[in-house]
């Protein structure tokens, strides 16, 4: 097992073959799929694809990737982040997301990591500037986003393959710079930037 990065409470590692059944698990919720695809539950075929990917991105950007998220006291699989450059962006431009299983919201667990991941990506790997999208209608991932440091941005519209509860209203944007979380004095070493 291959650790990426520990918190607190937190083991974030990097995903294996043997994953499958934690992503049917966690996917397998309607909760949990709601803001993603309107509720639908993807196919056992299609979990098995999404781990495909997974575990490319680790051979194409071996720094940023998905990183299935377990709680360190019980090695229990929590969910995911991702922590990567979206297609189309720089490479020290990364997109920050989360999936954490419905009996892990409201503990804090996503605010966690995510300040992890953040603060890993300006002081280890040179990323100039961290990103998130969400529907404007998901307020707990937007709180996620703003207790992460994260700041608005802006709102934009853009096509989803499935209907979902207030997409009408388009996604929202937060971001975070370098400079701007270093201001924030959220590290432990400015030497470190």
């Amino acid at each position: 097992m291959e650790i990426f990065l520990e918190t607190e409470r937190l083991r974030l590692r990097r995903f294996t073959g043997a994953d499958l059944e934690n992503l049917v698990e966690l996917d397998s919720d309607p909760a949990v799929m709601l803001h993603i695809t309107g509720g639908q539950i993807p196919s056992r075929a299609e979990s098995a694809e999404t781990l495909a990917t997974f575990l490319d991105y680790y051979r194409r950007y071996p720094a940023y990737g998905f990183w299935a998220a377990e709680e360190k006291s019980t090695s229990k699989f929590l969910g995911w982040f991702h922590f990567r450059p979206a297609e189309g962006d720089a490479p020290d431009e990364v997109e920050l997301g989360y999936r954490l299983k419905r009996n892990c919201w409201g503990n804090g667990y996503g605010v966690e990591g995510s300040r992890a991941l953040i603060r890993k990506g300006f002081v280890e790997l040179g990323v100039r500037r961290v990103h998130a999208e969400t529907l404007v209608v998901h307020a707990a991932s937007r709180r996620v986003m703003e207790k992460s440091g994260l700041r608005y941005v802006r709102i934009l519209h853009q096509a989803w393959p499935y209907q979902i509860p207030g997409d009408e209203f388009g996604d929202v944007e937060y971001a975070l710079t370098r400079d701007e979380w270093a201001d924030q004095g959220d590290i432990a070493d400015i030497s470190a930037l």
